[in-house]
């Protein structure tokens, strides 16, 4: 899939959005990609991680023993990340703020595991996911995600590959363009802003 192909269909799923969005991480945006509304539609789900598999090289999947992703957001692409890769996929959750993995998941010492998310903005979801992988024994060796948007700033720590890149700006609250200041601002995503 070329990346015109990539955002048409994010198009078409309604899932890019024009407006006034905080984000995640607290920083405002005047457009939103909302990855559930074009991962709702399981075929594309599945054609949308194999392009994501694509990028990977052959050695890196040899080695990949496991995929983990963040809950909420990256646990329909990250099962159909580890269908596409026919490894076994779970995801962390959050039941009290803090990353970790639960409902029996577990991971052996050292296993090799892929970090797969739906959306990088400043990395710090991915980072904290990484930690608690980590600390349940996993070693992850690299991380994906469908669109990075971080303008190629986010550092991860691991080889870091988005299947498509957004530069779309972001901003503090405090130092909002006029025009976007005037639009009032919704949080479409499914944390608090920070």
């Amino acid at each position: 899939m070329t990346e015109e192909e990539i955002l048409g269909e994010f198009r078409a799923a309604k899932a890019l959005l024009d407006g006034h969005f905080i984000l995640s991480s607290g920083l405002h945006s005047p457009r939103y990609l909302q990855c559930a509304r074009v991962l709702m539609d399981a075929v594309l789900a599945e054609r949308l991680a194999r392009a994501l598999a694509g990028k990977l090289s052959v050695a890196l999947r040899s080695q990949i023993e496991a995929v983990v992703s963040p809950a909420m957001g990256g646990v329909i692409i990250g099962h159909e990340m580890g269908r596409a890769l026919g490894k076994p996929a779970m995801f962390v959750e959050r039941p009290d703020g803090e990353f970790q993995l639960r409902r029996g998941f577990s991971l052996e010492p050292g296993e090799r595991v892929l970090l797969v998310e739906d959306v990088v903005t400043t990395g710090l979801s991915s980072r904290e996911a990484i930690a608690a992988i980590e600390a349940a024994g996993g070693k992850v060796i690299a991380a994906v995600s469908l669109v990075d948007r971080s303008g190629g700033k986010a550092e991860l720590g691991v080889p870091y590959m988005p299947l498509i890149r957004i530069d779309v700006p972001t901003y503090a609250a405090d130092d909002l363009p006029p025009d976007l200041g005037a639009i009032p601002a919704i949080k479409p995503g499914s944390r608090a802003a920070a």
